[in-house]
Formats: C-alpha cells, structure tokens, sequence
C-alpha cells in the first residue's frame, strides 16, 4: 500500500500541531485541569458538529463493554493532559515533550505481560537505550539530581506518559471501534472526568487573561483538539500503519525546535543526545514491530 500524497498532508499538519501544544500553554495562565475539561468538551463538540454537517449518523455498533473501556481511556487522556501541561511549567517543553513520549517504551515494556509479544532482543535494547536517553535529557547523567523544579518537571511528563501508555494499551482492545465515535467518547470523558477536580481546585489565574491568552485557548480547544484529531484520523485509513506510526515521533521532533526558536529553550550536549536515543530507539523499534508482523504474516 503506497502513502497517499493527499492524507500525508492533514496527517503532517495534526502533527505538527500536536508539537505546539507546549508553546500555546505556556501563554494561558488558567491550571492545567480547567485547560484540560476545556479541550476535552470542545473537542468532542467539534467532532460531534462535524458528524452533524456531513449528516453522518453516530456509529450506535459501539457496544456497552466497549463504551466503559473508551470512558475509562478517556479519562486517563483527561488525566495525561494534566500532568503534561503541569510539567510543561516546571521544565522546557522539549524535556517534557521527551518525558511524555516515553509511553511506547512503556507499552513495550508491558506488552509481553499483557499480550503475550515476543520480547526480542533488539527491543530490549530499544527499550535500554530509551531509558538511559530519559536519563540524559532529565540531567540524572551527567548531572546527579536535577533541581527540584526540572525533577518535578521530568517526574510529572513519566507520570503523563503511564497514562499515555494504558490509554494505548486500551485501544489495542478496541480496533473495531469507528476512529471518529472513539475519538468523541475519548473526548467527552476526558472532558468530564477533570472538570470535577478542575472546579474543586480552581481555575487558575483567570484575573490575567488577555485577549491574546482567550484567543490561545480558543486555538488549543479548536485547532489542536478538534481540528487536529480531525485531521489525524481522516488521514490514517489512507495511509499505510509503519508510515502513521513513525511519522508520528515527529511531534516531539517539532516540539523540540521550536521550544529552541520561538522559547530559546536550547538543548545542552547531554540533553540532545537523550533526545536522540529515545526517539531513535522508539522508532527503530516500531520497525522492527512492523517488520517482524510482515513477516509473520507471509507479506
């Protein structure tokens, strides 16, 4: 199956949108919770108006069982949201970024236990060179113990990224399940689910938001929730999986750069070569995966 040009295009574009995410949250001074409830009920409204305006009916087929396992996935993605955009006010957006990507690494990890995966030997050292990069980009090498801003930082992108990786290992539970119905349930629930714990501990510093801050948080519900999603999913029946899975390490890649250009958030030595191994082990890795299905499957 060759790679659509014309879905390569919206799948790059929900990309690198996805990258920005860190730089838009650092303009809104409102918490991460009350940011998070925000995303997830526009988000699903958005889908839910697109359904509407190409008169395509909600896929009623998802079952009761089902519908519980995307309400539990959704509220884990309510819950990522938080820890990462937490995270993304004690360190730079590229370490953060990097800390949350960890979620394949983890997914791997747990998969021999959960699914019975054959854990070869050139994932273990996937996995070993994605540890020890973690270890670089957080300062543990060289460093020692990073400041306890940059360590709450690093701890509260892991912590993302457990939920990030149970979020997948759900969906592997539910391949039959429409990308858009799935996506709108996700949604709502993760929506839902914060919007409790955004009231009870506030909204923040809502006294300081600008014109500029409610128009970044209209573009973050909007286009990096709704739009994004959008995009990404209509994209992915047209392309072939290896291409969707590796093109997507380019969100932190994009993350990265313009942490660096528009932050000034620059990389130290240690830090780069972290940033390496990890998104070089994960990849490698994902073709391994792919390859070894191929394979196995007589293509």
């Amino acid at each position: 199956m060759k790679t659509s040009k014309k879905a390569l295009a919206p799948f790059l574009s929900a990309i690198v949108i996805f990258g920005t995410v860190g730089l838009v949250r650092r303009a809104i001074p409102l918490s991460s919770a009350a940011i998070a409830a925000m995303r997830g009920i526009v988000g699903a409204i958005v889908l839910l108006t697109v359904l509407f305006i190409r008169q395509k009916r909600f896929d009623r087929s998802v079952t009761g069982k089902q519908t519980l396992w995307l309400i539990l996935s959704g509220m884990m993605i309510g819950f990522n949201w938080i820890l990462l955009f937490e995270a993304y006010c004690y360190t730079s957006v590229a370490v953060a970024t990097l800390g949350y990507y960890m979620a394949p690494a983890i997914v791997l990890a747990v998969s021999p236990l959960l699914f019975g995966e054959k854990l070869t030997g050139r994932k273990i050292g996937c996995l070993f060179a994605a540890l020890v990069g973690m270890a670089f980009v957080s300062g543990v090498i060289p460093g020692g113990i990073p400041s306890p801003s940059e360590a709450k930082g690093v701890l509260l992108s892991l912590a993302a990224a457990v939920l990030y990786a149970g979020d997948v290992l759900i969906n592997k539970k539910l391949p039959d399940v429409p990308a858009m119905e799935k996506t709108v349930i996700q949604l709502a629930a993760a929506g839902l689910s914060v919007l409790p714990y955004a009231i009870f501990t506030g909204w923040g510093d809502a006294a300081s938001m600008t014109t500029v801050a409610w128009i970044l948080l209209a573009v973050l519900c909007l286009v990096h929730t709704g739009l994004a999603y959008l995009l990404y999913f209509g994209a992915i029946p047209s392309l072939p999986a290896q291409s969707v899975a590796l093109l997507a390490y380019l969100d932190p890649i994009v993350a990265i750069l313009l942490s660096a250009l528009i932050l000034k958030e620059r990389m130290n030595l240690w830090e780069g070569i972290g940033a390496v191994l990890i998104i070089g082990a994960l990849m490698v890795s994902e073709i391994s995966r792919k390859t070894g299905k191929t394979k196995e499957n007589g293509v």
